[in-house]
């Protein structure tokens, strides 16, 4: 069998079978509202302590960044606006507490889950775990309990949360499969955080499989084996040996500079969402941040966030960073990315619509605020600016030209800011790539998103998982544009990197430093291993492949080929 490899790493384990409460909500009318109010206070200050205790496991098996996510999980239980409108549904329709958290849980995930950023869709996830946490503490159910495996096993699951996941016993879980989730939920980066391999999008797995069959997992590929031969284990035994060395090594790497075997200089760096995820670049020696995702700032609130409160965001990062790179991209939200307050119309076609770049300079209630933090917050760091989804060299020209009356005004009001401040634009849209020679006229540095350079390419819907299999960033169309868009940066004297999946994919990373990539810009766990592979690399032996891969006529092709 075989699913998304969420985690690297190879386990070995019995099979154990874990079943989240099965939760049923039904409507009931009440005539006591007060009652029903006083029954939901109770069941928040229960699950309050539960995830108390959850942040402690967290933070006592893992570390702070991963405690963090339960002190998010209290602020959503603990949220106003959540509360208020359970306890308006209470008063209004006179229902049951239970089913009123349902119905407004329902409306915040939907929120979340309609949102194309992988990233940022995974946060659904968090709120469903709060509030299932508390529909089970009003109803009276117990929970299972994964702190009680006693021995090496393999856990399978529907999916887990990070509640379910913070409870693992590490010493006895040796890996993880779930049949929904990918690389970018809580649970996946948890078990990466643990060291737990773990392998996501297995269908039908609950069904391939009973309570102590002998299991093998490879966390890299997603390839598993159920009850396997002893020479099969024997094999993998090998290679769990194997990894454990290549670990100890990629330590000995931090501090050092990233330089491939034939002395060509690269920078890596690693790609966050909010301010404390900057602790795991640095821990991982990352050479800076290449995507700073402020969506975040606007999500999970009822409001704009302040100048001020954006301005303290991103100074806290730049001055973690010490003068190392930190480039911000400004909002990208709308379309599909529904944030209510900011009232974004219903679209037909949201990937292609009224979003990012386009919201911004249309809505200087929240570009001009943006634009004054981040240059404020400029004076204490390295700083850069990034536009995302460009599609033409007027949008370029009104961002720059909205930089600039921002940086009149700061001159005005007598407040630093870095002068030189570098400005680019995320390449995620063909016809940029393509014309990406004129583009780099305008800009400092060019930043390819391969995510949606591949969905706009390959006109596949990346959310979609009926034609997930034509998705692929080792498709030669897309390739080729990646490679033009690095050439016609580098003749217009600007440099050029990547804050997509595909930059720290271990198959294209030599193919990338061929290419002449400047910046690798990826999750912080896999920096160091980037690291290993560029500096085991010839750029050059590498480079006289370039023509011959980029001509093979499909995605399976290239994998193939770089794969030997």
């Amino acid at each position: 069998m075989k699913g998304i490899g969420t985690s690297p790493g190879i386990g070995i384990g019995k099979v154990f079978i874990y079943k989240t409460p099965d939760i049923k909500v039904i409507q009931r009318k009440i005539e006591d509202k007060e009652a029903e109010i006083k029954r939901l206070d109770k069941g928040i200050l229960e699950t309050s302590k539960e995830i108390d205790i959850l942040h402690d496991l967290a933070l006592k098996n893992m570390g702070k960044n991963e405690a963090d996510i339960f002190t998010a999980h209290k602020m959503i239980l603990e949220d106003p606006e959540f509360y208020l409108a359970v306890k308006e549904k209470i008063n209004i329709d006179k229902i049951n507490c239970e089913f009123a958290v349902k119905e407004v849980s329902e409306t915040f995930i939907s929120m979340f889950e309609n949102i194309e950023d992988e990233y940022l869709k995974a946060r659904a996830a968090d709120i469903k775990d709060v509030t299932t946490r508390l529909l089970r503490v009003l109803l009276g159910i117990e929970a299972d309990d994964l702190l009680s495996i006693s021995e090496k096993s393999i856990i399978i699951a529907e999916d887990l949360t990070p509640s379910d996941t913070a409870q693992i016993n590490k010493e006895m879980a040796s890996g993880i499969v779930t049949e929904f989730g990918g690389r970018t939920s809580h649970t996946a980066i948890m078990a990466r955080t643990m060291e737990i391999p773990a392998i996501a999008g297995v269908k039908d797995i609950l069904k391939e499989v009973i309570h102590g069959d002998l299991m093998i997992i490879d966390g890299s590929n997603g390839e598993i084996t159920i009850n396997p031969t002893k020479d099969t284990i024997h094999m993998f035994e090998n290679r769990i040996k194997e990894s454990k060395e290549a670990k100890k090594k990629l330590q000995t790497l931090k501090g050092q500079e990233t330089i491939s075997k034939d002395g060509h200089k690269v920078e890596l760096a690693g790609n966050i969402g909010t301010p404390k995820d900057i602790e795991k670049v640095l821990e991982n020696d990352g050479e800076g941040v290449g995507l700073y995702r402020t969506e975040f700032l606007f999500m999970d609130r009822e409001r704009i966030p302040t100048e001020e409160e954006q301005f303290q965001a991103y100074k806290i990062v730049a001055e973690k960073l010490d003068k190392r790179p930190l480039i911000i991209r400004t909002l990208d939200v709308g379309g599909d990315k529904e944030i209510p307050y900011l009232n974004l119309p219903k679209e037909m076609n949201p990937f292609l619509g009224y979003r990012a770049i386009r919201l911004c300079l249309d809505r200087k209630d929240i570009f001009r605020p943006q634009l004054r933090a981040i240059l404020r917050a400029s004076a204490y760091g390295n700083i850069k600016i990034m536009f995302p989804m460009i599609s033409s060299i007027q949008e370029v020209r009104e961002a720059k030209s909205a930089v600039e009356e921002i940086k009149e005004e700061l001159r005005r009001e007598n407040i630093l800011f870095d002068e030189s401040i570098e400005i680019g634009i995320m390449v995620e849209i063909p016809s940029v790539a393509i014309h990406s020679r004129i583009f780099a006229k305008e800009v400092d540095f060019f930043s390819i998103g391969t995510n949606d350079l591949v969905q706009y390419t390959l006109a596949v819907d990346r959310g979609n998982q009926n034609i997930a299999n034509l998705y692929s960033h080792y498709h030669p169309a897309v390739l080729n544009l990646i490679r033009m868009t690095i050439e016609n940066g580098h003749k217009e004297g600007i440099w050029v990197g990547m804050c997509g999946e595909a930059a720290g994919d271990e198959k294209l990373i030599p193919i990338l430093l061929a290419m002449g990539l400047d910046e690798f810009s990826m999750s912080a766990s896999s920096i160091l291993k980037a690291r290993y592979l560029i500096k085991n690399t010839s750029k050059k032996e590498v480079e006289s492949k370039l023509d011959e891969i980029l001509s093979l006529p499909t995605a399976d092709d290239v994998e193939r080929f770089i794969s030997k």
